[in-house]
């Protein structure tokens, strides 16, 4: 589906809309007044409160059963769009917004003008939050869909423009596919930034169809961890297993595994063994995984066992789930679904993992010790962890948090110094 100036309409008209679209992306910059933050704040909280009181659990329903998120999940994350939140977001990204310097000279936030967003599909949500924040700090913004999208995204976005028509002209989203570079090319030549949901690949391909003076933000894909001492208490481990299974490792704030504060190969395996007992125990508690993720992992799994006398990995597999010990120190992606590697890195070790800086998001630390813990932060935060949480938080949206390390307002917007004749 196609959202053209607050209208749905059928993708077979997408080439002669993207023809046109120069001078629709020009008008509202060119010749209306700055698109205020409360305007789209104000048609945010509407909608929220309508999701809230129940007018879209006709397609919340199966969204929240395709993705295993449950009801009081959805329902605080509906509550980052609601007035409170998205006033206080605002108030803490766009703080500079004017300002008189020297007496003399102006300096005021502008948007960028035009966002071309390239969102992933990971999340169904995702695209129509890209461009709600687009939005806020002012920009036109076209949307490129994820492939596989379920046309939530559309249909959030087209309730907006229905609680207030002047966002129509801000908003536009196309359903062109990633193979299609010369489509691409013609929006984002009609962009100031190319705001970019994935991984290096991705990024990659928008620098390839931006031209030299078109901003690049780049938003994941990246890794997270937790960093236990070998004392971390079962309390700790079954909130880490819980938000395995919640994510089932999917988001970039995802635990993919699990580092160990120790040189001793016996004392990771007796780790591993008891986080294992309590994967399993929460996994049989949790929703299914489903049927064919689960067929490919078993195919992995098997390929592992075939390969452990030489990997010297030990494996514990049960319906579904693992954890394997490794004896690499490297930050890798796990294979998902509820399947966590554990590694040994000794604290003093910690600084190796800085050749990921551009990987690493959240970390979180599992440890009876507060000193320890302390430490533990400090030096995560130095080698570059943009988010350090507790056991259970390490997928927890707050309002007014950052994007892995920064302000997604911010980067959206351009600062405009004017001196005063």
């Amino acid at each position: 589906m196609i959202l053209y100036q607050g209208k749905i309409l059928q993708n077979s008209r997408q080439n002669a809309l993207i023809a046109s679209l120069r001078d629709h992306v020009a008008f509202p910059l060119m010749h209306r007044e700055a698109l205020s933050a409360a305007t789209v704040i104000n048609a945010c909280d509407k909608l929220a409160q309508r999701v809230l009181g129940g007018d879209f659990d006709n397609i919340v329903e199966p969204f929240l059963r395709l993705f295993n998120i449950n009801r009081e999940q959805f329902e605080d994350m509906v509550r980052l769009f609601t007035k409170e939140s998205l006033a206080y977001k605002c108030s803490i990204e766009l703080c500079d917004d004017e300002r008189v310097i020297d007496n003399k000279i102006i300096r005021k936030r502008y948007p960028l003008g035009v966002l071309l967003h390239i969102a992933a599909g990971n999340v169904d949500v995702l695209p129509a939050y890209s461009v709600i924040e687009g939005l806020l700090s002012g920009n036109v913004n076209i949307l490129k869909l994820p492939m596989g999208d379920s046309g939530l995204s559309v249909r959030l976005l087209y309730e907006l423009i229905t609680i207030e028509p002047l966002l129509s002209d801000y908003v536009y989203v196309f359903d062109v596919p990633s193979t299609e570079t010369e489509t691409l090319k013609k929006l984002a030549d009609l962009c100031d930034g190319i705001v970019v949901w994935g991984g290096a690949a991705a990024v990659r391909a928008a620098r390839k169809l931006a031209d030299v003076n078109t901003k690049i933000i780049s938003w994941g894909h990246k890794l997270s961890f937790a960093y236990a001492e070998p004392d971390a208490d079962d309390i700790q481990l079954q909130k880490l297993a819980e938000s395995v299974c919640s994510t089932n490792q999917l988001l970039c704030s995802s635990c993919q595994g699990i580092f160990v504060d120790t040189d001793s190969r016996e004392e990771q395996a007796a780790f591993a063994k008891r986080f294992f007992a309590i994967l399993k125990r929460v996994n049989r508690q949790a929703p299914p995984v489903d049927f064919g993720m689960k067929a490919k992992n078993a195919i992995q799994l098997y390929n592992e066992r075939l390969e452990a006398s030489s990997s010297k990995s030990i494996i514990y597999s049960e319906n579904g789930v693992s954890v394997i010990c490794r004896e690499d120190k490297d930050l890798t992606l796990s294979y998902l679904y509820r399947n966590v590697w554990i590694k040994r890195l000794p604290m003093q070790e910690l600084c190796t993992l800085k050749k990921y800086k551009g990987y690493l998001q959240t970390a979180c630390v599992l440890t009876a010790d507060a000193e320890k813990r302390k430490k533990i932060t400090s030096a995560l935060a130095r080698i570059g962890v943009v988010r350090i949480t507790s056991a259970g938080n390490m997928s927890r949206t707050v309002c007014g948090e950052a994007h892995d390390g920064t302000y997604a307002l911010r980067e959206y917007s351009r600062i405009v110094e004017t001196e005063q004749g």
